[in-house]
């Protein structure tokens, strides 16, 4: 059980920050966990014959380490009520060096009668948002 107090938040207040090192090898444990073995996300002659710059990481990978910041802050993934987000821009990963990103979250607003706050999360590669409007909902 989480040792936030409700009452004593306020808008603007940091949840955290993480940084999430993916690599060749994350997207390949990725793709077998989900299923998603489109080739763009492993194979660079295929990513390069559609125009993209690189293999890219799975949306829904950036996607779920991003949570992580809300979750880590709450201590239960179970109180997030509600998680939203848009793809901005791809992550590149990188063969070699793989790629950062660097997760932050606030509060965004907080709403007293249902006793939710929402965490406004920002998701930083190569000093570019990848994810627009990523926000989760946690429950109190």
């Amino acid at each position: 059980m989480s040792s936030i107090k409700f009452e004593e938040l306020e808008i603007g207040q940091s949840v955290g920050a993480i940084e999430f090192l993916l690599t060749r090898d994350s997207l390949v444990r990725y793709a077998g966990a989900s299923g998603d073995f489109n080739q763009i996300h492993y194979r660079d002659d295929v990513a390069a014959s559609v125009g993209l710059p690189g293999v890219l990481a799975h949306g829904m990978l950036t996607m779920g380490a991003a949570v992580q910041v809300a979750v880590n802050w709450v201590g239960d993934a179970g109180r997030i009520a509600d998680y939203q987000v848009r793809f901005t821009k791809p992550v590149v990963v990188d063969p070699q060096d793989g790629a950062v990103v660097v997760v932050s979250g606030k509060i965004g607003a907080l709403d007293t009668e249902a006793r939710t706050a929402r965490v406004d999360l920002a998701a930083i590669f190569n000093e570019t948002a990848v994810l627009g409007k990523a926000q989760a909902v946690v429950r109190f």
